[in-house]
């Protein structure tokens, strides 16, 4: 099975203003990232907006991110479906879409206790021939996939890795303690990357990224090669940009962080609805400083 490590983007699905699919803005934003030097793509994230999509519309941004890919990195597909058997379904779809592997969700919409979350996660990686990365993210979908959970995850060899998105970085040091390095862990939450870097992780799954790839890929490179001094100051810099992948409308702000970078548009699909008034203004602001006060890479 795969090894993965480095950033793996969340992308955005790209829309039209009226809601329909921009592929080729995907596509370019796509080209954007790979250019940059990340390691990988997740496609149909939170970020991607996956369940605001039909079957359809998710098996064409695979194909797309496939195609623009071609075969440089390993292109992931999120997996949030309703139910356990629309995720078997859906992850043979992706199959033959071409994709790499998955990052896997509890089911949606129910909150499953250990058990059930288990048995989910073990027929999706049944009904798989690729690699699965498993999305902890508790506070987002009321599942939390625990340090012991995971033993017993790591008997099924498809599970190559682990999206940590707790918000506890106590929780880096407690799957290392339980499971050793049997997963690769991918911070998941950008303003607490340089925390899970710190205590182990070698994965990033990255958001803000996608409008600052330049500085995200070298805040990234600083801290795998151990230069913290270095990777502190530009995470100083980075993080008031990060706090923009927390909260209910991350989707929404980061969106508008690509459009103020110029490398798409912040149109989201109902229920989201694009930031107005002043809480936009308030996000504007935030993305206005940090683009004007960019640090010289000396790229």
């Amino acid at each position: 099975m795969a090894h993965w490590s480095g950033v793996f983007p969340a992308m955005t699905t790209q829309f039209h203003k009226d809601g329909a699919l921009d592929l080729d803005a995907t596509g370019r934003h796509i080209e954007v990232m790979l250019t940059s030097g990340v390691q990988g793509l997740v496609m149909l994230g939170s970020l991607g907006e996956n369940n605001t999509l039909s079957r359809q519309e998710k098996l064409d941004v695979l194909r797309c991110a496939v195609e623009v890919s071609g075969g440089r990195v390993p292109v992931v597909s999120g997996v949030s479906e309703l139910s356990t058997e629309f995720a078997c379904e859906f992850v043979r779809d992706a199959q033959r879409a071409g994709v790499d592997g998955f990052m896997v969700l509890p089911a949606m919409v129910y909150h499953s206790d250990s058990r059930e979350t288990l048995t989910h996660f073990q027929a999706v990686a049944n009904s798989s021939e690729r690699p699965i990365i498993i999305y902890n993210n508790p506070i987002a979908y009321k599942v939390d996939i625990t340090p012991g959970m995971l033993e017993e995850m790591a008997r099924e060899e498809k599970f190559v890795a682990i999206k940590e998105s707790s918000g506890d970085t106590r929780r880096i040091t407690d799957v290392y303690n339980q499971v050793g390095d049997r997963f690769t862990i991918f911070a998941g939450v950008d303003d607490l990357v340089m925390e899970c870097a710190l205590l182990g992780a070698t994965g990033w799954i990255a958001g803000i990224g996608l409008a600052i790839p330049a500085e995200n890929q070298r805040l990234w490179d600083m801290m795998m090669s151990g230069r913290w001094v270095e990777a502190r100051e530009l995470y100083r810099w980075f993080t008031p940009l990060a706090h923009l992948d927390v909260g209910n409308k991350f989707v929404q702000c980061i969106k508008l962080a690509i459009q103020e970078a110029g490398l798409g548009a912040e149109w989201v699909r109902d229920p989201r609805l694009e930031l107005e008034g002043a809480e936009r203004e308030r996000v504007l602001r935030i993305i206005q400083q940090g683009l004007e006060n960019r640090p010289q890479l000396g790229l």
